[in-house]
């Protein structure tokens, strides 16, 4: 009993002495909470508060950006067309070659008694091509032109705006949403707007290689270009590691709108894509991203495509692109993947299969769909590349008049010294080289096994391991090969260069990762990397505002004159002489403009994805050749033509490029070319058609009556005559 008691008061003390300790502890402890949370909250608030205020001058240099590049591109067109002051017809002549027919489809839309009768007009059309009933929203790609009449007559535009400035104020419109939209993916890639700044001055100082907005306002391509722009830039957020949910979702539904929309614009949307799906592809083989975000933007084609084929009045060419065989092969392929993810030698072998495994699947399926689904899509694109590349030698007029496009040809010189002479060049290539070499290091560490880093920090100095920058690398080279084999594919990479570049200059990751290789210790690298951001991107903003800057305010107070009477007086004897029903043959240039101002019916477009149209080309171009009057009598006959346009520039052209001329591309076409000791020379027993016309001697005026002429224009009624006189 007295041990307990004696225990008892021991244990008392105890307790008593450990209990003020654990109380003065966390009084303590309650004390530097309280006096931190003020702090953390003020820190956090301004944290807060800078963000929002980020996001906000970002946004607003963004949208302002896109506005102001849309009023220079009005003011432009203005002061080069004196658009304003020019009668309905002056106008429209200068919509030419296939940018007129569009345009001209839009006329018909806003005449139509309703909507659902000019559809109906357009998808059996018959009044544009002699002999030829063809569904022209299909073949054409009519919905922008569908969109624009709607939004016209719905908003209630008759009153307020002209058909002309409604139409072409959409365009420049959407070339703004473009460049807000190559804004916001260089800042996204970067985390500073200045680097979208940037990217607007290259965009806009290289505009000649960047756009033909100015040029050809209708093309498809100016329609469906600013929404691939926008999807590529919601695809660099969706991308992206460690972002919000709620910003993932709205991306993914924003690339899913876009998408589609691309796809709804341009009959060549689907081989862009299949471009972006390599490169998606690329990043899931050597499991640089999550596969799972990848396998959604796949189903997001696979959606589009269906989708497109129903609404496109089921088109066969969606079935038959490489996209769809390409997505499906994947896809078919996720199902039989094996586990090939833990860098054993087994597992690269299996990698290896896997790519050919992919190439097999997709090359059989895309024969086995051409086999059953009933097509001809692009078959001339085909022979072209052969004819492009060397590996079919040809005489066809088709084939040697495209190869002879400028756009279709090899990049000239000049376009790469205007992207030295901007600075562009010289830091893409510095950028695509860091980001290449990072973007390979990262390859062969997942190679070997090695993890991604889950976080990245400026200090790692690994910016080849985000997917976004991967994903661009891969996409400006496959861009930049086409480019340099084809000029016309510049329109498709040189924004993106623009917005790469950009990037790279003000983004600090890529100068640590310089930094890093170069195991800087002079300098703090963080530091240096942190000034060279900011420093670079300003230096070269103040030398471009001083080079460039002038000469833009010098376009832009300059008057230009669009002048060509001779088209305008032909246009006008056509409404007033010539009957409602005639059809006219000529040049598809000059077809385009004929069926957009005057409305009557022609033989041939200049409309190239077209094989039957491509051929009426061909054939009315014979009146250049050197055939004889009765040959061009029965080609003309035989497309119903009243009347043939014969146009002195081309009879007798001076190109540049001798072989190259439409005369020239017929007599090799049509055999009237002898090759002695490597001289070429032209021989035939009849004179070129278009210069023995104009002399007015038999048996030319027996088939054709001269009934109008300026300097340009010779335009002959074609007789109806019962026999062939020689």
């Amino acid at each position: 009993m007295e041990e307990e008691e004696g225990s008892t008061p021991e244990l008392r003390e105890r307790k008593k002495s450990s209990f003020p300790e654990s109380e003065q502890t966390a009084l303590q402890t309650l004390q530097e909470k309280t006096v931190d949370i003020p702090t953390v909250r003020r820190s956090s608030k301004y944290a807060l508060f800078q963000r929002i205020a980020k996001l906000f001058l970002g946004c607003l240099a963004a949208i302002t950006s896109g506005m102001m590049y849309a009023l220079y591109l009005s003011t432009y067109h203005e002061r080069r067309f004196w658009f304003s002051s020019r009668q309905e017809l002056e106008r429209e002549i200068t919509f030419q070659g296939d940018s007129a027919i569009y345009y001209s489809f839009y006329k018909e839309m806003l005449k139509a008694p309703s909507f659902e009768r000019g559809v109906y007009e357009l998808t059996h059309n018959n009044k544009t091509v002699s002999l030829k009933t063809m569904n022209a929203v299909q073949q054409m790609t009519l919905y922008p032109e569908l969109i624009a009449s709607v939004l016209y007559q719905a908003t209630g535009s008759e009153e307020v705006i002209e058909p002309v400035y409604f139409y072409i104020g959409i365009v420049f419109g959407l070339q703004g949403i473009y460049v807000t939209a190559l804004f916001v993916t260089s800042w996204v890639m970067s985390g500073t707007w200045l680097a979208g700044m940037l990217t607007v001055a290259w965009f806009i100082i290289n505009r000649v290689d960047t756009t033909r907005i100015e040029y050809s306002i209708p093309l498809r391509e100016n329609w469906a270009l600013p929404y691939f722009a926008c999807q590529v830039a919601a695809l660099t957020g969706y991308l992206k590691n460690n972002i919000n949910t709620s910003v993932e979702r709205f991306c993914y539904l924003l690339v899913s709108a876009s998408t589609y929309t691309f796809m709804m614009m341009w009959e060549y949307s689907h081989y862009l894509l299949f471009l972006q799906a390599i490169c998606l592809f690329l990043l899931d083989s050597f499991s640089l991203m999550q596969a799972d975000k990848v396998h959604e933007v796949y189903k997001i084609y696979l959606l589009s495509l269906f989708l497109g084929y129903l609404l496109q009045f089921e088109n066969p060419a969606l079935l038959v692109s490489p996209l769809l065989s390409l997505v499906a092969s994947l896809l078919l392929a996720k199902c039989l993947q094996l586990n090939m993810k833990k860098g054993t030698r087994i597992a690269r072998m299996v990698k290896v299969m896997y790519f050919y495994l992919i190439f097999i699947l997709t090359v059989m399926l895309n024969v086995v769909m051409k086999m059953f689904v009933p097509h001809k899509e692009n078959g001339h694109m085909l022979k072209f590349l052969e004819a492009k590349f060397g590996l079919n030698m040809t005489k066809n007029f088709t084939m040697n008049w495209l190869l002879c496009q400028e756009s279709l040809q090899a990049p000239s010189q000049d376009f790469f010294l205007r992207l030295t002479q901007s600075s562009l060049l010289p830091f893409y290539i510095l950028v695509l080289i860091i980001c290449l070499f990072s973007v390979i290091q990262v390859i062969f560490r997942r190679i070997n096994g090695k993890p991604l880093k889950e976080i990245l920090t400026l200090e790692d100095g690994r910016i080849g391991e985000r997917p976004e920058i991967v994903y661009h690398v891969i996409h400006t080279i496959l861009l930049g090969s086409l480019a340099m084999v084809l000029e016309g594919m510049k329109y498709l990479w040189t924004p993106y260069v623009c917005m790469l570049a950009a990037f790279g200059v003000c983004s600090p990751e890529l100068w640590m990762t310089l930094f890093k290789w170069l195991r800087l210790k002079a300098i703090h690298p963080i530091f240096l990397a942190l000034i060279l951001s900011m420093a670079v991107p300003t230096i070269i903003g103040f030398s471009l505002w001083k080079e460039f800057f002038p000469r833009i305010m010098t376009e832009l107070s300059e008057l230009q004159e669009f002048y060509d009477p001779d088209t305008v007086e032909l246009m006008t004897w056509i409404k007033r002489q010539a009957p409602v029903a005639a059809v006219f043959a000529g040049s598809p240039q000059l077809m385009g403009v004929i069926k957009l101002c005057t409305g009557w019916m022609v033989t041939n477009l200049p409309l190239y994805n077209d094989e039957d149209l491509l051929k009426r080309n061909e054939n009315i171009y014979q009146i250049y050749s050197k055939r004889s009057a009765e040959d061009i009598y029965k080609i003309l006959t035989s497309y119903k033509a009243n009347y043939l346009i014969v146009e002195d520039a081309i009879c007798n052209e001076v190109g540049t490029m001798r072989g190259c001329r439409v005369k020239d591309l017929l007599d090799i076409a049509n055999g009237h070319v002898v090759c002695e000791e490597g001289d070429s020379f032209t021989y035939s027993k009849y004179g070129r058609f278009c210069h023995e016309i104009k002399i007015n001697y038999s048996p030319y005026v027996n088939y054709f009556t001269r009934v109008y002429w300026n300097r340009s224009y010779f335009v002959y009624k074609i007789n109806t005559v019962i026999s062939f006189q020689s």
